[in-house]
């Protein structure tokens, strides 16, 4: 049996009745002020537990298994996840477990084609389509809505890089560079967890959430991808920005876009004609809060 959880639940500035709540309920509840993003609750709940196995759980993921498997395959190998299914039991495909991304596959996210072409062979592999969901087995990324992890591996990477604001690409950084410190990532599908998904990412504007995307995007390509694979990267942040301003008017019916759309091409085209891309944003050093901060609460 898996030794008895403390939950240990961070309020990242939410505005609703969440923290009396969690209050009442006798949780371990850190309120922070301000949204500090993912990653820096993610790091501030894990140095306030002295637990050896640390759980990620979004709150709108609803456990509906034990996790004891999940502690053994984390004892094993350092990290496990478990598997995450929709409200009607049915696997949540692409988004549960994932491959690495390419520069391919970023390219074809930015351009929109994994979404009107799911099928297309970059995307099959990059979103596991060719993989049974219901055997166990080693995978490259898990979703950080459902993920554990050792302490030690933890400490070893130095805590999930909190420049990822405020969210977006710091769960797959981490597990990036635990695969690339030599740890294994099991997959548990014997746990499960009920995934609703997004409820906080819906607060946002369509023009913000691109902008953090094509940020965190960058951020991602920077410290993992060299040469000519960052460079297209860039490029296609660049080429695609414009199209996703369109959009953000006609669906918001507002001209705020527009200044979302200049600061992502500023920020990507520096990065792509920069002759030192990639060196400061493999720092880990936080970011400070955005003014339009967002409530999102992470367990």
């Amino acid at each position: 049996m898996a030794p008895a959880a403390t939950p240990v639940v961070v309020d990242n500035g939410s505005q609703d009745r969440t923290l009396p709540i969690l209050l009442a309920m006798g949780v371990k509840a850190i309120s922070n002020a301000k949204n500090r993003g993912f990653a820096a609750a993610v790091n501030q709940g894990v140095k306030d537990s002295s637990a050896d196995f640390l759980l990620l759980l979004n709150p709108d993921v609803r456990l509906l298994t034990a996790v004891d498997s999940l502690v053994d395959a984390t004892c094993r190998h350092g990290l496990a996840a478990g598997r995450l299914v929709d409200d009607r039991g049915r696997d949540q495909k692409g988004f549960g477990i994932r491959r690495f991304p390419t520069a391919a596959t970023l390219v074809l996210e930015l351009l929109g084609l994994n979404r009107f072409w799911p099928g297309n062979p970059v995307n099959r592999k990059y979103r596991y389509l060719d993989r049974d969901f219901k055997l166990p087995g080693a995978v490259e990324q898990p979703a950080g809505a459902f993920l554990m992890f050792r302490r030690d591996v933890w400490e070893r990477l130095g805590g999930f890089d909190e420049g990822f604001f405020p969210i977006w690409f710091e769960d797959v950084d981490f597990c990036r560079r635990a695969a690339l410190a030599g740890y294994r990532i099991e997959y548990v599908p014997s746990v499960t967890g009920e995934h609703r998904g997004a409820h906080s990412i819906h607060q946002l504007s369509h023009a913000s959430r691109s902008q953090y995307w094509c940020d965190s995007l960058l951020r991602y390509a920077s410290k993992h991808f060299r040469g000519l694979g960052y460079r297209v990267v860039c490029l296609a942040v660049v080429l695609t920005s414009v199209p996703r301003m369109v959009v953000g008017m006609i669906r918001e019916r507002s001209l705020s876009p527009v200044g979302s759309c200049t600061r992502i091409i500023r920020f990507a085209g520096r990065r792509l004609f920069s002759p030192c891309y990639g060196e400061t944003s493999r720092a880990t050093t936080p970011r400070q809060d955005h003014k339009d901060g967002w409530p999102l609460e992470t367990r």
